[in-house]
């Protein structure tokens, strides 16, 4: 038992790291190559901090674990709402802009109805799949017309933004984004291999560890980058995120999980786990609409998110618990 604990504590720190790592480099490269700056953060910090979710649910699902691959990209969307934007709008109060509302909070919002319909009959198919992965496309290439549109239009912010180099040389930015995303894929495995094993031996659903050990593991890459925002007073890049990353979990990570094997969609993942992530992305779209004026997530809204998301996991635990006693 206790091996199976190590490698969960050694495969969470190492996915950090390597994540981390994967980010900077990919971000140096694509900087290197003349890569607009507003793509880079669109696409390499979107996908880089997503990233772990889609490779553990990948492994997941081709080591026959597909209810850890579900329970992943929910858990990291419960946890990118409830824990990181909660706790990070405990720090500082978010401001938001219109952009946010009138773009990508709808599209998260249709895309969270779309997976709990995709739910009623009990699997995620590879057709199911393939649907997901092909909204998530159609929403990246979306993105990025719109964001070359308004590079366009503000081609002086481009060229400040553009003017800082990263650290990284071109070389340097290569060697780290194959180096991160090698041992991203290591640690991942690792830490896969440790959860189904803890599940197993405590009698643990793997849909259970998937929504709270894993799901917070992998979330580890939002919450890093979202508190060095927050202390930069780049709200935007907070809120744009944490509802990045949540688009990324429901379309790329299940999607990718689901074309390697059909995930079994238990009655939890349903009645229980799709309710909550679907009650917490309705509650921060009610905090970003504000009332008459800019919207704003309060310290006592970021306080509520934070106790429903403590409640959720507390009665995960409890429910796994005494499932095992019984």
């Amino acid at each position: 038992m206790w091996l199976p604990l190590v490698a969960i504590i050694i495969g969470l720190v190492v996915l950090a790291w390597s994540a981390d790592r994967f980010i900077d480099g990919a971000a140096a490269t694509a900087f290197h190559l003349g890569m607009p700056s507003l793509l880079v953060g669109l696409l390499i910090i979107g996908f880089g901090t997503s990233a772990p979710e889609m490779v553990v649910s990948a492994l997941a699902a081709a080591q026959g674990s597909p209810g850890l691959a579900l329970g992943n990209a929910y858990g990291s969307n419960i946890a990118n709402i409830g824990l990181i934007l909660g706790a990070v709008a405990l720090m500082s109060p978010l401001v938001v802009h219109g952009q946010l509302l009138r773009q990508e909070l709808p599209v998260l919002v249709a895309i969270t109805l779309l997976s709990g319909g995709l739910l009623l009959d009990g699997t995620i198919s590879r057709l199911d799949s393939t649907l997901l992965l092909v909204l998530l496309v159609s929403v990246v290439v979306l993105s990025i017309v719109r964001a070359r549109q308004k590079a366009r239009k503000r081609a002086s912010v481009l060229e400040e933004s553009e003017s800082v180099a990263p650290a990284m040389s071109l070389r340097q930015g290569l060697a780290w984004t194959l180096a991160g995303l090698i041992v991203l894929v290591i640690s991942s495995r690792l830490l896969v291999w440790g959860a189904v094993n803890v599940a197993e031996a405590m009698g643990v659903s793997d849909l259970v560890i998937g929504l709270t050990v894993v799901a917070i593991g992998t979330s580890l890459p939002e919450l890093a980058s979202s508190i060095s925002a927050v202390r930069k007073g780049q709200h935007d890049m907070v809120l744009g995120n944490v509802v990045g990353s949540n688009l990324y979990n429901t379309l790329g990570v299940v999607g990718l999980a689901g074309i390697i094997a059909p995930i079994e969609a238990v009655s939890e993942a349903l009645y229980r786990d799709w309710p909550v992530m679907a009650a917490l992305t309705l509650a921060m779209v009610l905090f970003c609409l504000g009332r008459g004026g800019p919207g704003r997530v309060s310290r006592p809204e970021a306080a509520l998110l934070v106790m429903s998301y403590l409640g959720y996991n507390g009665y995960l635990v409890t429910s796994a618990l005494a499932g095992q006693t019984g």
